[in-house]
């Protein structure tokens, strides 16, 4: 879900900066991700969970933070980024600490996020993404 959620926002970036991002580049950002879980893991071991995810989180979101600055170069584009994926990674959180209600909350957070591209989504043009429509 983050992998997924993380690329979808990039490919957002990408569209609405009219910058191209080299499939390379969503690798090393997708390994990054993968990396989060590794650093969760053997991080949990030596301290709480709760730590191990806000260093794991943390760590992850400087990276890739760091990356998009390189490919977007523009900072204000890095603070909304980052902004976003660290309100991923929280919203991933507060699922797993929910256990019994993850599913509805999940589902509802998902819903919401959907809505949310679906609104700021509506006045681009995909078959010319060069701009969006204006109106």
């Amino acid at each position: 879900l983050m992998i997924s959620l993380t690329f979808f926002l990039y490919f957002f970036i990408e569209i609405l900066q009219h910058n191209p991002v080299h499939p390379l580049q969503y690798m090393l950002v997708g390994f990054a991700l993968v990396v989060f879980y590794s650093l969760l893991l053997s991080i949990s071991e030596y301290t709480s969970f709760g730590i191990a995810y806000l260093i794991s989180c943390a760590s992850t979101v400087l990276l890739i933070g760091w990356y998009t600055k390189s490919i977007f170069r523009k900072w204000r584009v890095v603070f909304i980024f980052s902004i976003v994926l660290s309100l991923l990674y929280l919203f991933i959180y507060v699922l797993i600490q929910l256990q019994d209600n993850a599913l509805l909350f999940g589902t509802i957070g998902l819903f919401i996020l959907l809505a949310t591209v679906m609104y700021f989504s509506r006045k681009i043009d995909w078959y010319n993404a060069e701009q969006p429509v204006a109106g």
